[in-house]
Parts: structure tokens; sequence; C-alpha cells
């Protein structure tokens, strides 16, 4: 994910740029192996949001014990896994 990060900034600051550099990001990216980078991006990212709210909710006292933390690395994976399917069919 921090790789990717380079990469996401240099797109986005060309395609606000112009219009014309907007259509050649587009382009570029609607191919099938920038479909699939962009996808791994994205599901790197939301697996990453998730897991930082089940930090933040064990910070605030919640799921803290040996059964809320197996229960809540659970839930982050399935989440995790629905998250990346639902990004596959929206990018798709």
């Amino acid at each position: 994910m921090f790789l990717a990060i380079p990469f996401s900034l240099w797109a986005l600051e060309k395609s606000l740029s112009s219009q014309a550099e907007f259509n050649q990001i587009k382009g570029m990216l609607s191919g099938g192996f920038s479909r699939l980078v962009l996808w791994l991006i994205l599901a790197m990212l939301a697996y990453h949001i998730i897991a930082g709210v089940r930090h933040l909710l064990m910070d605030a006292g919640i799921g803290e014990s040996l059964e809320g933390g197996v229960l809540g690395s659970k839930l982050v994976i399935i989440l995790g896994v629905a998250s990346a399917i639902g990004l596959g069919v929206w990018l798709w």
C-alpha cells in the first residue's frame, strides 16, 4: 500500500490539471491489469481502514478481552473480504 501512494498522488495531480490529462489517466486505468492494480490498492486501503476502526474501538475499551480480540479479528477479516468483493464488483 505504501508503494501505491506516489502513483496515486501522481495520477490525482495529473487528472486535476486538465481535461486532456484526465482523459489520458482514465484511458490508462481502463485496462484489465490497471483495474487489477486499482482493485488491490482499494482492497488494501479498505482492510487498513477496517482494522484501524477495530483498534480505535479497542482503545475505547471495547473488545479488549481474549474472546473480544478473537471476534474482532474474525470480523475484520470477514469485512475485509466482503469489501474486496464489493470493490471488485464495483470496478468490473
